[in-house]
């Protein structure tokens, strides 16, 4: 690694290596709050939803670019957050996602400064909260909720989608769905409804519906709580639905389909709710949109040929509000949210140089 690259992964561990998972972000929050104000950023804050803001400031020719990396985790404290080299990957539980996303924040910045690369709008900085799981994307929207439409883009950091252009936001809502019965004894109450069995019941419905493959529509359970011992009717469990979809008439169907399932699940002795604990609303801009040609040519730059992508991410937000925004990756690698996540530091050094052109470009 050449000394630039270094210093971003050197920082990017540093970052790694403060817990943060969802809602308990402030100790990431605060360490970055340091970093920024020792580069000599103006206006730096820490907001009420936990978000770190940073501005560097440009002219008065263009609006702000808002340049963002969410700080969480999908990890619990308790999770070893142990770092392995090897040749040309580092191994660490969220070193990638998004640890790198965060440090390339400074990465950018470092390079705009270093070669004092003309600005024509100030660039906000952002650490934000609350991107994972049922964070709901709280960060962000306070986010858009201060700057609005008055931007000139949101720019999206994300640590291992390098090559990657996200457009399209891909539309989601959760459950919650609970299962509520009088339980009893498993020999002496026999026959008895089980809220475990109901729920399982109610799994395989969902399971079942046919879901399209254009637009890409996909459905998962992937927590399931209840019961107190193998030989009890359990009187209360709970399953977590994920739903999402491409396409928002695709995914208002299988909202629609699911709902009536957990609707019809309900019988004498067994009452089962939903509540939504999550929404991330869809949005796009077109591929021949300016950002998205401009986020082409930057990559063309590297060598690399972008994909063009949907996903579900922050940039939701923005794109759902009709607001100009886009997803760029730092590098590569892989098993993100498990703890054999690892990322490639090879093409780290193109990442960096791919935001730079794109900010030093966005006024064009």
């Amino acid at each position: 690694m050449n000394a630039f690259v270094n210093r971003v992964v050197k920082l990017a561990i540093q970052i790694q290596q403060i817990p943060a998972p969802t809602f308990h972000e402030e100790q990431r929050a605060q360490f970055i709050h340091q970093l920024f104000v020792h580069e000599g950023l103006q206006d730096v804050c820490i907001d009420e939803t936990g978000n770190v803001f940073a501005r560097l400031p440009g002219g008065t020719q263009g609006k702000p670019l808002i340049v963002s990396a969410h700080m969480d985790t999908v990890f619990p404290f308790e999770t070893d957050l142990g770092i392995e080299w090897g040749l040309e990957l580092i191994h660490g539980p969220g070193l990638g996602d998004n640890s790198m996303g965060v440090a390339a924040l400074f990465g950018l910045l470092w390079s705009l400064q270093e070669r004092k690369i003309p600005l024509r709008g100030d660039v906000w900085f952002v650490a934000n909260v609350a991107e994972e799981g049922l964070g709901d994307l709280r960060g962000m929207k306070a986010v858009v909720d201060r700057f609005g439409g008055d931007v000139h883009t949101y720019l999206v950091v994300e640590g291992l989608a390098l090559g990657h252009v996200y457009h399209r936001a891909v539309g989601v809502k959760r459950y919650r769905v609970t299962a509520r019965t009088a339980g009893g004894h498993s020999w002496s109450d026999y026959g008895h409804p089980s809220a475990i069995h109901e729920l399982a019941k109610l799994v395989v419905g969902l399971t079942s519906l046919s879901l399209p493959a254009h637009p890409r529509t996909t459905m998962n359970v992937g927590k399931i709580t209840g019961g107190t011992s193998v030989n009890v009717i359990a009187s209360e469990a709970t399953f977590d639905l994920d739903l999402r979809s491409e396409g928002q008439g695709s995914l208002a169907d299988l909202i629609s389909a699911a709902e009536k399932l957990i609707r019809h699940a309900n019988r004498p002795g067994v009452k089962i709710e939903a509540k939504v604990i999550g929404e991330r609303p869809a949005g796009e801009i077109s591929t021949s949109h300016p950002l998205v040609m401009l986020a082409k040519d930057c990559l063309r730059e590297q060598g690399l040929e972008a994909g063009l992508i949907s996903g579900s991410t922050d940039a939701n937000v923005p794109l759902s509000n009709g607001y100009p925004a886009i997803v760029l990756g730092v590098t590569t690698g892989g098993s993100a949210h498990t703890v054999h996540e690892y990322i490639n530091t090879a093409p780290i050094a193109q990442g960096i140089e791919q935001l730079v052109s794109f900010v030093s470009r966005v006024w064009d």
